[in-house]
């Protein structure tokens, strides 16, 4: 027995599968069901692939298949569902595209004291869904400053390319032309301080013209 969300999200990734054969971003799904938030639509799909309704394609970023429909919704549309998830038809399915961005790798990135960055030229391969609108490149961090953010050493920032930032947001910042380092950014009287997530290091401090923003964290990438 499903529950209305969880019938309503079954019948949107069903017809969006069978009009695109690309499953809908979280973000798309949030907004369809008006949750609050992307941890509700976890929720839903975990509850669901625990039900067997539907399964996550295995190394293929935003890939959902569905397994099977309940008679409910072969036969007729929810009464609650909302006016743009329409009645999926009860035929097999197409396989979810894969959904995967290919961004310039650029060297590892000090979450410590500032190390070389932005050296050599490779790609990594990074789920869509973790990027938005922009130009975005990856960086793997060295280092443990960054530690009570959650970004470890060896994960892989993913970086929105921006030349400014607010009070408060993780940025990759170039200090005199020549060192980057992964900070939160903050203004402090005339003086930039970059703070590290961990009790153990120290903020840096340095004069504006020392510092160049190359952009904000957009997201992280962890490999087990």
């Amino acid at each position: 027995m499903l529950t209305r969300k969880q019938h309503e999200l079954l019948c949107f990734i069903n017809d969006r599968l069978s009009e695109t054969g690309v499953s809908p971003s979280f973000e798309e799904m949030k907004e369809a069901l008006d949750l609050k938030s992307k941890s509700g639509v976890h929720r839903l799909i975990s509850a669901l692939e625990e039900r067997n309704f539907i399964r996550r394609l295995p190394n293929r970023a935003r890939a959902l298949e569905i397994l099977r429909l309940p008679d409910a919704i072969k036969t007729s549309a929810p009464t609650a569902a909302k006016p743009n998830i329409q009645t999926p038809p009860s035929r097999v399915m197409p396989p979810a595209a894969n959904d995967v961005l290919e961004v310039p790798l650029h060297g590892r990135i000090a979450a410590g004291m500032p190390i070389e960055a932005l050296e050599g030229q490779s790609s990594l391969s990074v789920p869509a869904a973790l990027l938005g609108p922009g130009e975005h490149y990856a960086l793997e961090v060295a280092g443990d400053s960054m530690v009570e953010a959650g970004i470890l050493d060896g994960d892989y920032a993913l970086v929105r390319k921006v030349d400014t930032a607010r009070d408060g947001e993780i940025v990759v910042a170039l200090i005199d032309d020549s060192e980057a380092t992964l900070k939160y950014f903050r203004h402090e009287g005339s003086m930039i301080r970059l703070d590290p997530a961990n009790r153990s290091y120290d903020p840096q401090r340095y004069r504006p013209g020392q510092v160049r923003i190359q952009g904000k964290l957009a997201g992280l990438l962890r490999r087990y």
